[in-house]
């Protein structure tokens, strides 16, 4: 029997083996994190504060802004500090709740992005019925369905590669612990159980990617049948961005996840990987929300309310 040493650490090499290059690359991440934190934060806090924020629409920005949150939280920090302090090693346990975590999150993606554009079929193409379909129950039973199908396919993915045996070596060339990276360092002869599993969660996505295509489609057809191109516009500055943002993410994990593994990435491995899992978090506030009418609306309200309670604590203070 072949004579495995068991692997106790991984070593994560990120973008570059230049340490200076390396820190920039940190820094540049931790940058997009902050700005994805507050502006995610900022979205999460003005549609469960404002009452007229309170629809189906907006109920799922807020569960994507969470979910962008905590898909970013899993690598970036991380990465800034061992690309500060120069340490890219990881326990081999810490590398797998990585796994775990971003390909939970990563599928819950797909799920939330699709639910979101059925959600905008029936406000598009049946606004008679969209409250009696789109009705609270509907939304959390969406919402439940997205994280669980996210969670248990992070289960199947982490429980599979990690059941694997790594003998080649233990560096990882990228900057966070992803699939197609262990499946490089992985010395098992069959690999039919993730190639299984990974045929599975391509005919998932790719079932979404049609029911987004449908559902695209079907509001395209009644947008034209709009007279005015007023109306029109409208319509197609809230549907052509989440498209192309859904098509960026889709297309670019595909890329990642369904690439014959070799022993040596690419750089554009290392690039796909950045725009699947930074671009579409970074995106997602400035096209769903922060250019959202109703949403500056009720940053404007925020701000009065706060105003309005400083000038009273002030007039308060004055009198006593």
């Amino acid at each position: 029997m072949p004579n495995f040493t068991r692997i106790t650490e991984f070593i994560l090499m990120g973008f570059s083996d230049t340490q200076e290059l390396q820190t920039v690359c940190g820094v540049f991440l931790l940058v997009m994190y902050l700005e994805v934190l507050m502006s995610n934060f900022l979205i999460i806090t003005l549609i469960t504060l404002d009452l007229k924020l309170q629809t189906p629409m907006y109920f799922f920005i807020k569960n994507l802004s969470l979910l962008d949150i905590f898909l970013m939280s899993v690598s970036i920090p991380s990465f800034f500090v061992n690309s500060i302090i120069h340490n890219s090693s990881i326990s081999f346990l810490g590398c797998a709740f990585q796994t775990l975590f971003m390909t939970s999150f990563l599928a819950s993606e797909v799920f939330f992005l699709t639910a979101m554009s059925y959600d905008r079929y029936v406000a598009i193409c049946c606004p008679l019925h969209y409250e009696a379909i789109m009705s609270s129950c509907t939304c959390m039973l969406m919402m439940c369905v997205s994280w669980a199908t996210g969670l248990l396919f992070g289960i199947l993915y982490t429980a599979v590669t990690f059941s694997m045996n790594f003998c080649n070596s233990n560096v990882i060339l990228q900057f966070f612990c992803d699939v197609p990276s262990l499946l490089r360092i992985s010395c098992s002869k069959t690999l039919v159980v993730i190639y299984t599993s990974l045929g599975l969660g391509m005919c998932l996505g790719m079932s979404c990617f049609i029911c987004l295509m449908i559902s695209y489609f079907y509001i395209f057809c009644t947008v034209m049948k709009i007279s005015t191109t007023k109306g029109q516009s409208k319509v197609f500055s809230t549907c052509i961005p989440h498209l192309t943002v859904f098509t960026i993410f889709f297309a670019t994990a595909c890329f990642v996840y369904l690439k014959p593994p070799s022993k040596t990435p690419l750089v554009t491995d290392k690039l796909f990987s950045v725009l699947y899992t930074v671009l579409p978090p970074a995106l997602n506030p400035v096209i769903y929300s922060l250019r959202n009418s109703d949403i500056k609306c009720a940053l404007k309200r925020l701000q009065q309310n706060l105003c309005s309670k400083d000038s009273l604590h002030l007039i308060l203070q004055t009198i006593c």
